[in-house]
């Protein structure tokens, strides 16, 4: 019996989006009509060429496309999407007229409470100027540029401005160690770095110019360096171009876009590196912008005029993201530091002030406003939110119960999953169908997406692997300094020839949603069982006795056990009680091989800096195996206390 829906679309709600306009424009051209977002998901793959060719259209794309769509639309791994096309990133996401020049493009806030707005055409003057400056740097198409950079609106200027040229943008956060950019950036030699000289979060300034120091020491491709002011700092010192230096001499230049290939490299984004040295991934123009727009307009329902708000860190692709949306003649809100300080409430009274459509955040943030007892639909005026997308981990069915009862209750609320990998996303919310609880609403447009079985048969209704069987446009252009593609294939091609392999752990539903049980190299084992640590972390989130937790497989001779540690909350402690509870709750809403073994106490569990556990790296400190990349992690002090415990020897 299919589960009723949690929320359906008004008739009127339909009509309204983008979606429907693309499918009323494929009924004008091609005599299409879809019944529901299945058929046209059908379509979409069967003839993902047409697919494109007719994105490519409704989304006005300034550029030449080109005879051919696609070279061998068969072969996965190597079909190259328009060869002959050409067009510039930055000039899809700024010279349109969607919305008139003086609306803004950018508004921002920093947790001290400072705010700055950018129309577009200041944005427009801004990035010119920046332009013009990186070019007598001597930064040509093909160079790499690196921000050092909060999420400010400097960053996206300085990114637009390098895209302009046709070079390569590539960032980390401010927070993380030199180290941790050295071991990225250096890879990529870039030309020039734009850093800040500092940021702030949780109340405390901190001062990134000794690592921007030493990042420079370090790399010896960059050439310039660029200060961009976001503390009370003094004047940058000799040697370093103060930001309103180079905005200054480039006042009055016009814009001007290179035009680059359709798969020149745009992006070079990095891999969490929890288990060795970041790799170092390449995305294309084109196949950004195309994929982006489908999210943005088709998926998310972004309008012209909309107010887009995502929380993210210049370290995370969901800032990558959030940029194009820019391209939808959206206006994106940025914020900087610490979502939760001085309170719980600052982003919604923020985004109800600024009447946002679309909210962005992860599933630990919802998670967190639930045991705070927040309710912003009853504390905020949220009439214009139309969207919630949550993404970084998956979304609990109760997630899903708050943000109904708590949040809007007529809202689409789309959990969303892809990667690094791909800039972008194999599972999406849409605006045609209804939401059910506990799921992502399904598989994106043009995209193959299935679930195998270890013998490589697609499944429903049965934990699997999430795997994408035909060609996509924004498939990575390849890994940095990997000429002849082994590594890129290795990563996502190698167990089943022609198919990308992503490594998610999923089950897809009978409503055609996928349920998401962790990553697939952090599947726990015990008896030969595979349980997704999604479903132990769902239940331990009921625990307001609980603040995080993380658990693992200990290898016991030819099986393995479970581990759990627990960080309990301010002032709670890890009880016999809190422990036979916990083993209740799992026996009874789980099964009893979801038990664990041994449940330990921690005061803290480590995470990338983007916010995600890291199970891999726990593992490999109980197993006196060394981590390769602490870098990788915000707080790699964390695993001492997984060493050497005596009750897992």
């Amino acid at each position: 019996m299919t589960t009723p829906p949690l929320w359906t679309p008004s008739p009127l709600r339909v009509r309204q989006s983008r979606l429907h306009a693309f499918m009323q424009q494929l009924k004008r051209e091609l005599g299409l009509e879809f019944a529901d977002y299945a058929a046209l998901h059908a379509w979409s793959v069967q003839y993902s060429d047409l697919f494109w060719q007719q994105l490519w259209r409704f989304a006005g794309v300034t550029g030449h496309q080109g005879g051919i769509t696609v070279t061998d639309p068969d072969d996965a791994e190597h079909a190259i999407w328009f060869p002959e096309a050409r067009l510039n990133f930055a000039e899809n996401l700024l010279a349109h007229d969607r919305v008139p020049g003086h609306e803004p493009a950018i508004i921002a806030l920093t947790e001290d409470g400072d705010t700055q707005t950018l129309s577009w055409h200041k944005l427009q003057q801004q990035v010119a100027a920046v332009s013009t400056w990186l070019n007598a740097a001597g930064v040509e198409p093909g160079d790499v540029v690196a921000g050092f950079m909060p999420n400010v609106p400097e960053t996206l200027v300085a990114m637009l401005a390098c895209t302009s040229l046709g070079a390569i943008w590539t960032s980390c956060s401010p927070d993380f160690g030199a180290d941790g950019v050295i071991e990225r950036f250096g890879q990529t030699s870039p030309k020039v770095l734009f850093a800040a000289d500092g940021y702030r979060y949780h109340g405390r300034a901190h001062d990134s110019r000794a690592r921007a120091d030493a990042i420079m020491a370090a790399i010896d491709s960059l050439t310039h360096r660029v200060e961009v002011p976001c503390l009370n700092a003094p004047p940058a010192p000799a040697g370093i171009t103060p930001w309103h230096q180079v905005l200054a001499e480039g006042q009055g230049v016009s814009l001007r876009f290179h035009s680059m290939p359709f798969n020149a490299p745009l992006y070079v984004l990095y891999s969490s590196g929890t288990t060795g040295k970041p790799k170092c991934m390449v995305h294309g123009a084109g196949g950004t912008l195309l994929n982006h727009v489908k999210e943005h307009a088709l998926h998310c329902d972004i309008r012209p005029g909309d107010r887009v708000f995502y929380f993210t860190t210049c370290g995370w692709m969901m800032w990558n993201w959030l940029a194009s949306a820019l391209g939808s003649g959206a206006t994106l809100l940025l914020y900087d530091g610490d979502p939760f300080y001085p309170d719980a409430g600052r982003l919604w009274q923020w985004c109800a002030e600024q009447q946002v459509s679309l909210f962005g955040t992860s599933a630990k943030y919802l998670e967190a406003l639930e045991k705070r007892g927040l309710h912003p639909g009853q504390e905020c005026h949220l009439e214009a939110l139309r969207t919630l997308c949550s993404t970084g981990s998956p979304l609990a069915p109760e997630q899903f119960d708050f943000v109904y009862r708590h949040i809007k209750s007529d809202l689409s609320l789309a959990s969303i999953s892809g990667g690094t990998d791909i800039c972008g996303c194999f599972v999406l919310g849409n605006p045609l169908s209804p939401v059910y609880r506990g799921q992502c609403q399904g598989p994106g447009l043009g995209m193959d997406v299935r679930v195998f079985d270890d013998n490589g048969r697609a499944v429903i209704d049965e934990p699997g692997e999430l795997v994408c069987c035909n060609a996509f446009p924004n498939r990575p252009v390849g890994f940095w300094h990997d000429a002849d593609g082994h590594r890129y294939h290795d990563a996502y091609w190698a167990r089943w020839p022609g198919v990308w392999h992503h490594g998610d752990f999923v089950t897809r539903t009978a409503e055609g949603g996928m349920v998401f049980h962790g990553r697939s190299d952090a599947v726990l084992n015990p008896g030969g069982v595979r349980i997704g640590t999604a479903e132990i972390y769902r239940q331990l989130a009921r625990f307001k006795e609980i603040a995080e937790s993380v658990v693992i497989g200990q290898r016991r001779g030819n099986d393995e056990r479970l581990v759990l540690f627990v960080q309990p909350a301010k002032g709670h402690a890890l009880t016999a009680e809190l422990t036979e509870a916990i083993r209740t709750r799992l026996r009874e809403a789980c099964s009893p091989r979801h038990v664990p073994a041994v449940i330990l106490a921690v005061n803290d569990v480590p995470r990338t800096r983007s916010g995600k556990l890291v199970e891999l790296a726990v593992r490999e400190v109980v197993h006196n195996r060394p981590v390769k990349n602490r870098e990788a992690l915000a707080n790699p002090d964390a695993l001492a206390q997984f060493k050497d415990r005596p009750e897992l020897i």
